[in-house]
């Protein structure tokens, strides 16, 4: 593939993975939700909102490891890819997630960017997987998780 047309997919991906597009953003989502909601429960809904950032965090993670690390071992399906339903953030936890979501997200940009990375070569340790499929995988499963959070906020009061 010519360099014009990789640096325009690197582009549109990167949009994909941090700008919102058509909807709101993770950080739109996620911003001046009040503490305490971030552990409320909502009848029917089987996770609250740091459940879900918990989730996002974890699957990305594991994406970018996966991408970057043959060795890297992934979590247990599904169990590893979500946080103890008992268990409350505290403001420590919460920045912590928010913060490994943002460094892992510009990890993975900075993998799109590196011109040494083949966007459609599989990679050597998986099964058919390439880096173009990791990208659409990561920006699709975020958007996702980011439309319910904002719904949890609706039910909670807490979205404009």
């Amino acid at each position: 593939m010519d360099q014009q047309t990789r640096a325009s997919l690197v582009t549109e991906l990167t949009k994909l993975l941090t700008g919102g597009n058509a909807h709101a953003t993770f950080e739109q989502a996620v911003a001046d939700l009040p503490a305490p909601l971030r552990n409320q429960a909502v009848p029917e809904v089987p996770y609250t909102i740091w459940h879900l950032v918990e989730h996002i965090r974890i699957a990305q993670w594991d994406i970018v490891e996966f991408c970057l690390n043959p060795a890297h071992e992934s979590p247990e399906w599904p169990a590893g890819y979500w946080p103890d339903k008992a268990l409350a953030v505290d403001e420590a936890g919460w920045q912590a997630a928010l913060s490994q979501i943002q460094h892992d997200q510009q990890r993975f940009v900075e993998l799109l960017e590196n011109q040494q990375t083949d966007l459609f070569a599989p990679l050597p340790h998986g099964d058919g997987q390439n880096v173009f499929r990791e990208a659409l995988l990561i920006g699709d499963h975020a958007a996702y998780h980011t439309g319910e959070i904002i719904l949890v906020r609706r039910l909670l009061h807490a979205w404009h």
